[in-house]
């Protein structure tokens, strides 16, 4: 048991760490305090079990917008929740809804308060509801707020709370390292009681970045923390944490200050609740979104940001090269930790995971055939006033609809390939709606906001949805249904555990392939892919499986009876051979 002076001692040593070469106007001591206090940490608590998963096969999440799905006359968080009981109850177990809360611009991300849900979506209760029947993961937007919210109208006013909440610096500032996503001007000129003053804007002007150099913004976190465990949030995703602290002249990028924050919420959220997972969402190079790992002492799971562009370059290339030297090279994830895998989200196809990854060339292709598909580009700004290509935005089901030679016929096996091979990866797989949908690039939202990002962010009226579920004919029911008998194959399978043991395979260029094992190393599972438009060989022999053993291929049931066959593997045909 960990007593609260126990406790108190650890929150002291994060924030000393976090304050150190800053002046703040009230004592470590009573911040911590403050910090416990916001938590309820107040008497005794079981120490969290180190190296603990909070997590297994069954695990899948879904990730959706609150107004994914929309039927006249309902609460847009009922129509989610009728969705996923009518559709998904075998196949789902924790539901991402992005941020709920009332906003002003980017879909949710530029907060206005973070502790209300939006109106047009529902309340609390809706929230709460879905929250027992799934794992919720919920956004804590901690980066940034809306130019719109309350805090910075007190800090336009000098009134608190919010008049220090906003991160300041003048023009004339060492900013030229800084590490940008965007194009629009990292500072905003404002006027304030105080006179003018440059707020820091990472992603756009109505986007202000909060100053956690005020020990009051972080108590208001803790805060918000609190009251959205209070409503059944269980994993958090820290968007956009990596730009969390700011010293001009240097990148204010993954400074050591922000490491420890993260360090320091993980401390007080897993005492608060011993399941709590806490997720990094840092769309950064690889080497630099592992670090928030840490020790196994900071995020439970990062995203895993560079297997999107290099799954989808494989498949439109027909060489699995880069993806397996990528594969080669990542470490196996401590127990306590593991990668939140995904390839579609609300997003894009970030380039910046792919940075040292794929050479120029490879990326001009892949870049090239995205918006032959039509796919837009978003774009960042480097140094000397240029501007580099940041994300591909596009729906994943038109990404994959050909090769780097144009469309062709195999546009729902080679999707369905993409997802069979994140689905059997060491970690957590999550599936973005409009993939399990089979959505397709909405050129009419597009055309509507002028924001390339809205190009797969796509609402469906949830009875035309019905209709093409139901329909046979429909991509969308073809697409459904195969994914949906993926999701509940691998639930079963105890290779599939996100920290089983996963090792590459050599296959060739054109099939790629992994070998997952059971933590009890029961169970085998050889995950095979043709990963091109052209028919392959597979030689049993070529994948060492164990003579006295019976193999069959999960996904036909069919069995492996002759270990020198030659299997024909069709175009992106996918085997996930098990001995159990």
């Amino acid at each position: 048991m960990t007593t609260s002076n126990q406790l108190r001692a650890r929150v002291l040593h994060h924030l000393d760490v976090i304050y150190e070469d800053v002046d703040i106007t009230i004592s470590i001591d009573a911040l911590a305090d403050s910090l416990m206090q916001l938590m309820r940490l107040d008497d005794q608590w079981p120490d969290p079990t180190p190296y603990q998963n909070h997590w297994s096969e069954a695990d899948t999440a879904l990730i959706t917008y609150g107004d994914s799905l929309l039927q006249d006359g309902e609460i847009p968080l009922n129509t989610l929740h009728h969705f996923l009981q009518k559709y998904c109850e075998k196949a789902i177990s924790n539901i991402h809804i992005l941020p709920f809360f009332p906003f002003s611009s980017d879909d949710g991300f530029s907060v206005i308060n973070f502790t209300q849900v939006n109106d047009s979506l529902g309340d609390w209760p809706e929230v709460q509801s879905i929250a027992v029947d799934y794992t919720l993961m919920a956004d804590l937007v901690i980066n940034h707020c809306s130019s719109r919210s309350q805090w910075f109208e007190n800090f336009k006013a000098g009134r608190d709370p919010g008049r220090n909440y906003f991160f300041t610096t003048s023009p004339t500032s060492d900013l030229k390292d800084v590490v940008r996503p965007r194009t629009s001007d990292l500072l905003r000129e404002v006027q304030t009681a105080d006179g003018t003053q440059w707020v820091w804007c990472t992603f756009s002007p109505d986007q202000v970045d909060l100053n956690f150099t005020e020990p009051a913004v972080l108590a208001e976190f803790v805060g918000i923390i609190r009251h959205y465990l209070d409503n059944g949030v269980r994993w958090f995703r820290l968007d956009a944490v990596a730009f969390l602290w700011k010293i001009p002249g240097t990148s204010c990028l993954n400074l050591p200050q922000t490491h420890e924050v993260v360090r320091l919420l993980r401390t007080l959220i897993e005492y608060a609740q011993n399941d709590a997972v806490i997720i990094t969402e840092t769309n950064i190079p690889n080497r630099e979104n592992l670090s928030y790992f840490g020790n196994a002492n900071e995020a439970h799971c990062v995203y895993n940001f560079s297997l999107p562009p290099l799954l989808v370059n494989t498949l439109i290339t027909g060489s699995c090269r880069y993806l397996k030297q990528w594969m080669m090279s990542m470490p196996p994830a401590q127990h306590g930790t593991t990668y939140f895998n995904f390839i579609a989200s609300h997003d894009g196809i970030g380039l910046r995971p792919a940075e040292g990854l794929l050479e120029e060339s490879e990326l001009d292709n892949f870049i090239n055939t995205m918006q032959n598909f039509g796919g837009r580009i978003s774009w960042r700004a480097i140094d000397g006033g240029r501007n580099k290509p940041y994300e591909i935005n596009i729906a994943l089901f038109d990404a994959l609809q050909g090769t780097d030679k144009g469309p062709d016929r195999f546009g729902i096996e080679r999707f369905v390939c993409a997802h069979a091979i994140m689905l059997g990866l060491e970690g957590i797989p999550a599936i973005y709606i409009h993939s399990l949908l089979g959505t397709g690039n909405d050129y009419e939202k597009l055309a509507n906001t002028s924001h390339n990002r809205a190009i797969n962010r796509h609402q469906w009226d949830f009875n035309a949805l019905e209709k093409q579920l139901q329909s046979e004919h429909s991509h969308h029911h073809k697409v459904f249904h195969r994914l949906k008998k993926l999701l509940e194959i691998r639930q079963s399978q105890a290779a599939f555990h996100p920290n089983a043991t996963q090792f590459t395979l050599h296959l060739g260029e054109a099939v790629f392939g992994y070998w997952r094992q059971s933590q009890d190393r029961r169970q085998s599972i050889f995950c095979v892919y043709n990963v091109s438009d052209q028919a392959q060989s597979l030689a049993l022999s070529d994948l060492n499986l164990i003579a006295t053993d019976t193999w069959h291929d999960l996904m036909t049931g069919n069995a492996l009876d002759d270990m020198n066959q030659t299997i024909a593997l069709s175009p992106y045909q996918s085997l996930w051979i098990s001995n159990i």
